[in-house]
């Protein structure tokens, strides 16, 4: 595995447990027992290969860790540093979607593609919350420091700052990020 993606790796725990996520006990911990950092592991391992036979050594348990978790982000979908998947379950992402720094996902949501209007797949800011149960789709640009709400259907552009509510969606703008709160020990 390259320097990037064991990097990588570090900031997506540090987004877990921040300082504390240097600690051997802390690692083997979130590597075990919490399942949507497991899955993170696997899919930065599979992603990074350099090489089909590595590439489909690390697919192995990426494959059974999805069956488990219900996570299903493929191998090769770009998402910066600092990934965090609160809960685990039912967690869908589109392999052409573009994903930001500092994102947060729970369960229940889709970053999916669309036909018509809003053809395409999203482009996802930094600082990113996606509560439960949230849609993204289509051809759609999302800022940053931008808070989906649960439930909500996003099928338009969100400009930074902003909360999304409802479905069909409305955006509420902010003076400052809405975001500050929720995305808890933010790489830098």
């Amino acid at each position: 595995m390259n320097r990037n993606s064991t990097k990588l790796l570090k900031d997506d725990l540090y987004r877990y447990e921040g300082d504390r996520s240097r600690r051997w006990r802390v690692k083997l911990k979130y590597l075990f027992f919490v399942p949507g950092f497991t899955y993170t592991f696997f899919f930065r391992r599979a992603s990074a290969a350099r090489n089909a036979l590595t590439r489909a050594f690390w697919s192995v348990p990426l494959q059974v860790t999805r069956y488990i978790t219900h996570i299903q982000i493929p191998v090769g979908t770009r998402i910066g540093r600092g990934l965090r998947i609160v809960h685990f379950g039912h967690v869908v992402v589109n392999p052409s979607a573009t994903i930001g720094e500092n994102f947060t996902i729970s369960q229940g949501c889709l970053i999916g593609s669309a036909l018509g209007k809003h053809e395409g797949v999203p482009v996802i800011g930094d600082r990113v919350y996606m509560s439960a149960n949230a849609v993204i789709i289509g051809k759609v640009n999302i800022g940053n420091d931008v808070m989906i709400a649960p439930g909500a259907l996003v099928n338009f552009d969100v400009p930074d700052n902003s909360v999304v509510i409802g479905n069909p969606g409305q955006v509420i703008p902010r003076e400052s990020s809405p975001t500050a709160k929720y995305i808890v020990f933010p790489v830098k």
